[in-house]
């Protein structure tokens, strides 16, 4: 029985900088956005936090452009990124001035790789189509791609009164939720389609509608599918902090992705107080790797400990074993490709240690309560080794694992 339906078929967005040329939708893979939280007018900060997303495997970042200063800005981050080797493209973030910003600073339209416009935040009226037609005319002189990012918060009120007013002629058939999300679809798609009559291809235009409520997203994404073959980007706006944020966005965007459904992602939770930026692009990796769309880092697969574990030796072992992996993704990428695929086991008793460990290209499977004190290690099903001794001791078992796991990726992935 086939899992996941077959993709929804939509137009390919190319987002270039530089060499690099980032497409979105159709058969390319689901790619993974992140956006900054530094005021745009910090350069050495915002640099900063673009490197780190940057590594952290984010395939576009996104930056507030809120005044003058901010967009002057932009050009000079986009320089220091450029002298530091990085070439992500990157997405200038408009609402209310955008078609100013983008008109008076021209270079920052240049610096930027792609726009992103809210509807709902250009203006109303004849006014509101006005602005919203000078921020896609310079995406034509420019030859980029924009965003049409429709948000729950800030939905133009007369495509919403509109259609609660057809709604209540005809009898309230829907409930107002039901009304909101069908209006948040044709702000989105009505906006697109004035923006191809303006001259911009359906080939530079990516789609989101972005809401707060699980249940609600995946009704907008569902009916915005059978509506429109525009890219789509998903994300569950102000998904929450913590777990809730997690769980709510994996839920709302693994629904959707099962179903064929969305092109690029972002993992909109607030950051833990202390915790760096980089962990809602962890999170979107993480929800990609783990419904098999894509493989960013090996994926480590340890047990969760019972009764029958001895310590919490497989507890660490397993959280340095996935920071040592990270640690090492960067430069796997450019020296060993193909490593993305690995699963490597951390288990931490005899039960399904020796199991798992045997399934995995390369497990470890440590010494439960009353068990011998030695660690056999696992390579593609064989036994390569036995660590003894250091069995209780998580920094030597740690250092001698990540030395058979960086020897195994260099056997079997290193480019010749």
């Amino acid at each position: 029985m086939e899992v996941f339906k077959a993709r929804h078929q939509t137009q390919t967005v190319h987002v270039r900088y530089a060499d690099r040329d980032v497409t979105i939708g159709s058969d390319s893979p689901i790619r993974v956005q992140s956006m900054t939280n530094t005021p745009t007018t910090d350069i050495e900060a915002t640099v900063e936090q673009v490197l780190a997303l940057t590594r952290a495997g984010s395939e576009l970042v996104r930056l507030t452009v809120n005044t003058p200063e901010a967009a002057r800005a932009v050009v000079e981050i986009r320089k220091r990124l450029d002298e530091a080797g990085c070439t992500v493209p990157l997405v200038g973030d408009f609402h209310y001035n955008g078609h100013k910003l983008l008109t008076e600073v021209p270079e920052c339209a240049l610096a930027l790789s792609k726009y992103r416009i809210n509807p709902g935040n250009v203006g109303k009226g004849e006014r509101g189509l006005e602005n919203f037609a000078k921020m896609i005319e310079v995406a034509i002189k420019n030859d980029r791609p924009v965003r049409i990012g429709v948000n729950g918060g800030s939905l133009d009120p007369q495509i919403l009164s509109r259609m609660m007013d057809e709604n209540r002629q005809k009898g309230m058939p829907e409930t107002p939720t039901e009304v909101l999300r069908h209006a948040l679809v044709a702000s989105a798609i009505e906006s697109a389609q004035y923006a191809e009559t303006l001259g911009l291809g359906a080939d530079k235009i990516v789609l989101s509608a972005k809401v707060s409520g699980v249940a609600d997203l995946i009704a907008v994404y569902r009916e915005m599918a059978q509506k429109c073959h525009y890219a789509l980007h998903l994300g569950l706006t102000e998904a929450g902090i913590g777990t809730k944020g997690v769980v709510a966005s994996s839920v709302a965007m693994g629904t959707l992705l099962g179903e064929g459904i969305g092109d690029t992602i972002r993992v909109s939770i607030t950051p833990m107080p202390g915790k760096a930026r980089t962990e809602e692009v962890v999170v979107a990796q993480e929800l990609l790797q783990t419904m098999g769309l894509r493989a960013f880092m090996p994926l480590v697969v340890s047990c969760p400990g019972c009764g029958r574990t001895s310590s919490s030796l497989f507890q660490q072992l397993a959280l340095d074993t996935q920071a040592f992996l990270r640690e090492k993704t960067p430069q796997w990428r450019e020296t060993a490709p193909g490593f993305e695929s690995m699963v490597v086991a951390v288990m931490g008793c005899v039960v399904n240690g020796p199991g798992e460990s045997k399934s995995a290209n390369i497990g470890i499977s440590l010494p439960g309560c009353g068990e011998s004190p030695v660690a056999p290690v696992f390579a593609d099903g064989e036994k390569i080794g036995t660590i003894k001794g250091e069995a209780q001791d998580s920094h030597a078992i740690s250092e001698k694992f990540h030395a058979m796991i960086e020897e195994y990726v260099l056997s079997h992935y290193a480019r010749k």
